[in-house]
């Protein structure tokens, strides 16, 4: 919505809450069943229509578009000798009527007409509208009815104006010019010129409804019934068995005490579903993936309260002992790692549009939840067990022993090895691929997906795309692994996919090509998010950088982002080298791992800070040796729980959601 017109915030955001219920009314007249209109930011606005026909959202969308400005403005009494003599008039402007021959050919007749409304009459005061037919010409008109402030305008108009023409202006454009042949007292109109029956039923909705500022449609996603019900199938599936993977592991491997996370698991899961209900969240595809990875991140807590109470068991002490000391010393770590979580999950809440803000709010909600059921909900149970005198022993397994690892000795060949797979992947998909390695929500454009009954080779499909003027054109076949389906996929420039899906239609009859799904991102929201995924990496990074070093130390909080940027720029090589297309959802996963990776870094740096209270001896590279070889089988285990929960996102989340779980 184009609100540069107004100089306030308060006005934009007049105009911002009018223009929804204005699109609301528009909306309504198509019969839309729980249409969901919210705006998105401040200047946008964020339209759902479920179950409309082809035809229905092609009216649909140019009812959202049309401002329905009108204007009521006179003609230039001398109007034919001026444009005979090619001449002007100081506070007139040029405008073109099209004038409907009997032939049915329309004539182009050039209208000297007034730049200002005549006595400021506009569509502000018109109270109802119609579509109807001529009863003389059958051509579709619309009739017009006035207020009484715009009854007596339009009589004075009229009264004062006799013989002279009446220009009607809608939306800039010349809609009709008739002439004033005696004063209309009785409060209504009716424009003429257009073209048929629809468009006059639809500008007689939108002048209704008409809007302060003009909009038009930046963005546009279709989904065909079919494949969304596909597609939530496949995200639902992939949350019960990724939950079910995380519970699995957490009862096999720490048995009562798996039991007791497992529970506190549901409630978070429980809460998350609770909270966004009730603050009215859409749950996304990538939602889904917000919660299943909410399940691997919940349990972390877990894993760590947990080894810390096998360590103080290690001690002697006893088990209610060791169970205080156990919450006590690893509060500190939960916290922090959770707050580092937070900062990425939050700046995609705040920054992100569409599904990735889908993603953002669940991951927000679900790791908040986990710091309350992990460190309450489980100790409540404990503490309740131990005062009944359920609970005598806390028996785990504890397949990953304490290990001697001289992990400071392999630094230098990790660090030549990783950072020589990051300079071949980003020279790759910089230098090799460039612009072809981002998708079309980066650059603009659209984006077909269609299902067939017959595999066209790729390279036939490619060269039909390029005759109708689509060369860089990316084609690929792309398979749901859970579902064992596979559908067809075609990237182009953006206003073409239509037009590309109905070639592939007619030159490949026998495949019986079907549209599943029609995307277009206009190159402004393509510049968005590349702006959006700089500024919210670089946020997050600083953020994490201010919280480590006010927790610990500076030189502690420099290695810490160091070591996640390290994580990110190896991500992104190792993705470039898939040769897969950065969207959103992979911006999402970066900003996930940025907020993720620096958790068992800060587990280590808790370990290495007890260890210096402790007055340790050794030097500073042995006491990071033994902080790592002490936080081993932690960092295996949560890293561990996170991976069962994205493999399952990866086999079975199909979609947008197979990118973010591969990143």
């Amino acid at each position: 919505m184009d609100t540069n017109q107004f100089a306030r915030v308060e006005q934009k955001q007049n105009a911002l809450d009018k223009a929804v219920e204005v699109l609301r009314k528009r909306v309504d007249k198509f019969g839309v069943a729980e249409p969901l209109i919210q705006p998105e930011g401040d200047d946008r606005i964020l339209i759902q229509l479920p179950g409309l026909s082809e035809q229905v959202k092609e009216s649909a969308k140019s009812a959202i578009q049309k401002a329905a400005f009108l204007e009521f403005r006179m003609v230039h009494p001398q109007n034919d000798e001026l444009i005979q003599q090619g001449l002007g008039a100081i506070g007139y402007t040029n405008m073109v009527e099209r004038v409907k021959q009997r032939d049915g050919r329309f004539q182009l007749v050039h209208l000297l007409v007034k730049k200002t409304p005549e006595k400021g009459l506009t569509g502000k005061y018109v109270t109802n509208a119609r579509a109807t037919l001529d009863p003389t010409s059958g051509d579709p008109t619309v009739l017009l009815d006035f207020n009484s402030e715009g009854a007596r305008l339009f009589a004075d108009i009229t009264r004062e104006n006799v013989n002279h023409r009446l220009a009607i202006i809608l939306d800039g454009e010349l809609q009709s010019a008739p002439n004033i042949t005696e004063p209309i007292l009785t409060g209504n109109c009716r424009i003429t010129g257009i073209s048929d029956l629809k468009e006059a039923f639809n500008l007689a909705n939108a002048l209704l409804n008409p809007l302060e500022a003009p909009v038009k449609i930046i963005e546009e996603r279709s989904v065909d019934p079919s494949l969304g019900a596909d597609s939530i199938h496949s995200g639902v599936k992939a949350a019960i068995i990724g939950t079910l993977a995380v519970s699995v592991f957490m009862l096999a491997y720490y048995l009562i005490a798996g039991l007791v996370a497992n529970v506190a698991l549901m409630l978070n899961i429980v809460i998350l579903l609770g909270v966004m209900c009730s603050i009215d969240t859409t749950l996304t595809l990538p939602g889904i993936a917000g919660l299943v990875l909410t399940a691997g991140m919940a349990v972390d807590a877990n894993v760590l309260i947990y080894e810390r109470i096998r360590e103080e068991l290690k001690k002697g002490k006893s088990l209610r002992g060791a169970i205080g000391a156990g919450y006590d010393r690893a509060f500190g770590t939960i916290f922090d790692s959770h707050v580092t979580t937070l900062i990425s999950s939050i700046i995609l809440w705040r920054l992100g549009t569409g599904s990735v803000k889908g993603f953002g709010v669940a991951l927000t909600i679900g790791v908040a939840a986990s710091l309350f059921t992990a460190l309450v909900v489980t100790r409540l149970i404990f503490d309740f067990s131990l005062a009944r005198g359920w609970l005598k022993s806390l028996p785990m397994l504890h397949i990953i022993r304490a290990a001697n690892l001289n992990f400071m000795a392999l630094a230098k060949p990790a660090f030549i090895l990783s950072w020589t797979i990051i300079l071949i992947g980003v020279g790759y998909g910089i230098f090799v691929r460039g612009q072809k390695a981002f998708g079309y929500e980066f650059l603009g454009g659209d984006s077909v997906t269609a299902s067939f009954t017959r595999k066209v080779e790729v390279e036939k499909l490619r060269a039909s795309v390029t005759k109708v003027g689509n060369p860089d054109a990316l084609v690929q076949y792309q398979r749901d692994i859970g579902a064992g389906s596979e559908l067809l996929r075609i990237t182009c420039k953006y206003g073409e996919g239509q037009k590309v899906l109905e070639t592939i239609q007619k030159d490949f009859p026998d495949a019986k090509f079907e549209k599943k799904a029609l995307d277009n991102v206009g190159p402004t929201i393509g510049e968005e998010i590349r702006r959006t995924a700089v500024i919210a990496s670089l946020l997050s990074l600083f953020r994490i950088l201010v919280y480590v070093a006010f927790r610990y130390e500076f030189s502690f909080s420099v290695g810490a982002v160091v070591a996640v940027i390290h994580d990110v720029f190896m991500t992104i090589g190792c993705f470039y080298l898939s040769g897969r297309e950065f969207n959103a959802t992979v911006v999402a996963a970066i900003l996930t791992i940025i907020g993720f990776s620096i958790n068992d870094t800060i587990v280590i740096f808790d370990r290495i800070r007890e260890d210096l209270k402790l007055g340790v001896r050794g030097s500073f590279r042995d006491l990071i040796n033994q902080a790592l070889n002490q936080t081993l089988s932690r960092t295996i285990i949560t890293s561990g729980t996170v991976f069962l929960a994205t493999l399952s996102l990866y086999i079975f989340g199909g979609g947008v959601i197979n990118d973010f779980a591969f990143t």
